[in-house]
């Protein structure tokens, strides 16, 4: 089959809307949807200053070019990379790909080791915590410290990979427990309540199907780490969500962005509930929390005090 923009051969055929797309028109649209992302959602201000939360995968290094791109003709934003070593195997591969591709794109790159904060390596970490799920601990660990050393930096926002298999999968995962706090952080800028120690959070990808990040890299050479997290197989509940929100992809072609679309229309009024929440300090870290303990100094039993 051609490219229904051309007559180049199609090497993707995007169901849901019924096109066939060559390498070169593809790149285009997935930028252009970037684009719209951040302008309908004001992702970006003029004079902002942004970290790429940075892997080495596919997602976060596709995010960290196309951001580079956008804005590299506006002086006054300020795109840069930082990169949490959690301790797991065969990372310093991963870390190893994101320093070339910042090298390469002339952004800063800051590395922080979780075990050098922490003063704990993750798999002790882990046996503290026999009750609590690999994936749990370390999504708590890593938004921590993501969201202090992006503060301390100076960095007024931080841009996440997240594509939208990633946000459509969370999105059903929070309906299923009735996690609406959860819910509320769907979007491309999720709802944070405000206080001066969290920082913003934006998904550029968030309209980017997962395979379609997969064939950008390719297409367009970028070198990234294919290596997928050594615990995500303990994730089972996330796994049969990815299982079933493909099979329905399969069937009903778009049910992701109608997912994602029901949830954002779902978002504003589900916001009112919590904001008036009430924001504390934790007594031990001195980080922001509901509680008078964060989840994080939870999981380290103490580290922290």
């Amino acid at each position: 089959m051609k490219c229904s923009f051309c007559n180049k051969k199609s090497i993707y055929f995007r169901r849901n809307e019924g096109h066939h797309y060559c390498d070169i028109h593809l790149s285009r649209s997935i930028e252009r949807r970037v684009r719209k992302t951040i302008r309908e959602n004001d992702l970006i201000d003029k004079k902002d200053n942004i970290v790429i939360a940075l892997s080495g995968g596919k997602d976060s290094s596709t995010t960290l070019i196309l951001l580079t791109k956008i804005f590299k003709n506006n002086p006054k934003i300020q795109i840069d990379a930082l990169t949490i070593d959690i301790g797991f195997p065969h990372i310093e591969e991963d870390i190893e790909v994101g320093k070339e591709l910042t090298k390469k794109l002339k952004v800063k790159h800051h590395i922080f080791s979780l075990k050098e904060e922490f003063g704990i390596g993750i798999e002790d970490i882990f046996k503290r915590n026999p009750e609590k799920s690999p994936c749990a601990i370390c999504g708590v660990l890593r938004r921590y410290l993501i969201n202090k050393k992006t503060r301390e930096l100076g960095y007024k926002k931080v841009a996440t990979g997240h594509n939208l298999d990633d946000e459509s999968q969370s999105i059903l995962m929070n309906f299923l427990k009735g996690d609406m706090m959860r819910l509320a952080r769907s979007g491309a800028m999720p709802m944070i309540t405000k206080n001066s120690k969290f920082v913003s959070r934006i998904k550029p990808l968030i309209k980017i199907p997962e395979e379609e990040v997969e064939i950008f890299v390719k297409i367009n050479g970028i070198k990234y780490s294919p290596q997928e997290c050594p615990y995500r197989k303990y994730n089972t509940f996330r796994g049969e969500t990815i299982k079933y929100l493909n099979n329905m992809e399969r069937n009903s072609p778009g049910i992701k962005y109608s997912l994602l679309e029901s949830a954002l229309r779902l978002k504003s009024q589900i916001e009112k509930q919590f904001e008036k929440s009430e924001i504390k300090l934790c007594k031990k870290c001195k980080e922001p929390t509901s509680k008078k303990i964060c989840k994080t100094c939870e999981v380290l039993g103490g580290v922290l005090s």
